[in-house]
């Protein structure tokens, strides 16, 4: 058995579901759309994507010599686990964000793979989507996938519901060099479901309208025009991938992940009444970890705006409380929703101004 082989084989030992290898090349077409993309300004607040197009459009540069690329695929199709008993239990959290930080869980068999391609006398060095990398690129030349429609890497065994980790090898490339064919044919189920029309029709997503991106990686309120279309996601979005043909055949299947019921359906209330190291400790080895506590906090009362779920009354108390200006902004506009005029009038004297805008907003005072 050869070295590529041998790590196949071991990566599937150790959890992945599918499993592939492409050439370290990125094509200088996939790089000017990237930059395109870049250039449209459509990776919203995510500067760091344009301090890192260099890199990941040279492979070398993570891996001198870099030749080939192992990918792995892993599922996170996860069964519902339940939601536990007690406290305030709505909105949906994305499925990758129902174990703990598939960063931390991943790492592991990255590692074990380079140890064993070091053995074998090969370099490597492997990235969970956390490296300047373009996994969904060397998925499709590995087979694992096609970019489709929603952006999103769909395989036909494992649909939407992928996690991708990538090793760089300096093994030659022994195959051929094509990439998988476009399953998506004349469905757009993707584009017609997505809340806030964030796909385009080039298969690229505009993160300023994205939910996942609205409520992970933006920092400082949701903007108004769009917190209807969030519905009730407090944590990413499924809807893409939900919709897509291909994860409704796969079903659950995941093996490496496992779902934590604490994660998939968190008590809101965790989010308020609580000093950021407080959070950070409840939630540590999460993705929650991401948006901070108060992105967290920000999300519940959106969700509570979009949803008038009474048991989460308190919760909208507790905002217009709450240190975070962010978190006090988000109440203000929650509070207009549920038509709660009283509470209200207090936000106009906040000593932040985006605070008292809400407010006069929800109040239907013009400022």
């Amino acid at each position: 058995m050869n070295r590529a082989d041998l790590l196949s084989d071991l990566a599937l030992s150790l959890g992945a579901d599918a499993v592939g290898w492409a050439p370290a090349h990125v094509p200088a077409s996939a790089v000017a759309e990237y930059a395109a993309w870049l250039g449209a300004g459509r990776h919203a607040g995510m500067g760091y994507l344009e301090r890192q197009l260099p890199a990941r459009s040279d492979p070398a540069s993570r891996l001198e010599g870099a030749a080939s690329v192992l990918v792995l695929g892993v599922s996170h199709a996860f069964a519902d686990p339940g939601v536990p008993a007690g406290g305030v239990r709505v909105g949906q959290v994305a499925r990758y964000a129902w174990t703990p930080d598939y960063h931390d869980q991943l790492q592991p068999v990255l590692t074990r793979l380079e140890q064993e391609a070091a053995r074998l006398g090969v370099r490597a060095r492997g990235y969970v989507d956390h490296g300047p990398v373009m996994e969904r690129l060397f998925a499709s030349g590995a087979f694992l996938g096609w970019r489709g429609k929603s952006g999103m890497n769909i395989s036909t065994r494992l649909g939407a519901f992928v996690t991708l980790a990538v090793l760089l090898t300096d093994l030659p490339f022994e195959g051929p060099q094509e990439a998988h064919p476009d399953r998506c044919g004349r469905c757009f189920r993707c584009l017609a479901a997505c809340p806030t029309n964030a796909i385009g029709p080039d298969r690229a997503i505009d993160a300023r309208r994205c939910i996942s991106y609205l409520t992970i990686e933006h920092r400082g309120p949701v903007p108004p025009e769009l917190r209807a279309g969030t519905g009730d996601w407090l944590f990413g979005c499924d809807v893409c991938s939900e919709v897509c043909p291909w994860s409704q055949k796969a079903g659950p299947l995941a093996q490496l992940l496992r779902p934590d019921p604490e994660l998939a359906h968190p008590d809101l209330s965790a989010f308020f009444g609580v000093g950021e190291r407080q959070f950070e400790r409840r939630f540590a080895g999460t993705a929650f970890l991401r948006p901070r506590r108060k992105g967290m906090a920000r999300n519940a009362l959106t969700v509570l705006g979009n949803t008038r779920t009474p048991e989460g009354w308190p919760l909208l108390l507790a905002g217009v409380q709450d240190p975070a200006w962010e978190v006090r902004e988000a109440a203000a506009w929650a509070l207009g929703q549920w038509g709660e005029v009283g509470h209200l009038r207090p936000l106009l004297d906040d000593p932040h101004e985006a605070v008292r805008k809400a407010a006069a907003r929800s109040l239907g005072i013009a400022s």
